[in-house]
């Protein structure tokens, strides 16, 4: 397949079961009970990744905010995808991320709507066409699947230090 990248996502699954620990030990929670409001979170973030895209806004000549804004807001929707995974205890860690031949927008709402029959069923198989399909918003950017892992990265170190000074 033409510029296909692969995405090894098994130590970014280890560095964020790290992360949840910690803040399953900070907040006294669980995978279970915060699975809901993890689902929230995770369209949440897309929305505001996609608000620094502007991908949307039809109305408005300004254009995307810088590529290291728009990394760490994907960034964001990486940890909540990651921590759903663990979750469900998915065993796909290895991703094709291809450019699917359509536009942001369109993109973004098949995550939507992917993230939508993930919450239905909170099984494996929609969960990994809904994480295929946010990965595949990388290509349509220009961006590589490193650029978003050095940005999941970055994001990691601000989250645990966040979890450091009681955010």
């Amino acid at each position: 397949m033409e510029n296909t990248e692969i995405a090894h996502l098994g130590p970014l699954f280890d560095s964020q079961a790290r992360l949840d620990a910690a803040i399953h030990e900070n907040h006294k929670v669980n995978y279970e009970v915060t699975r809901s409001r993890r689902i929230l979170a995770l369209l949440v973030e897309i929305g505001e990744f996609a608000n620094t895209t502007r991908c949307f806004k039809y109305w408005s000549n300004k254009g995307m905010e810088d590529k290291e804004v728009v990394l760490d807001e994907f960034a964001d929707g990486m940890h909540f995808f990651l921590s759903l995974g663990i979750d469900i205890k998915t065993t796909k860690i290895d991703y094709e991320v291809v450019n699917p031949n359509r536009d942001l927008t369109s993109q973004i709402h098949l995550v939507y709507s992917r993230i939508e029959d993930f919450k239905k069923t909170q099984e494996e198989i929609p969960y990994i066409k809904a994480f295929s399909a946010f990965l595949n918003i990388l290509p349509i950017m220009g961006y590589s699947f490193h650029d978003a892992e050095l940005a999941y990265y970055k994001k990691l170190n601000v989250n645990y230090n966040r979890q450091e000074t009681n955010y």
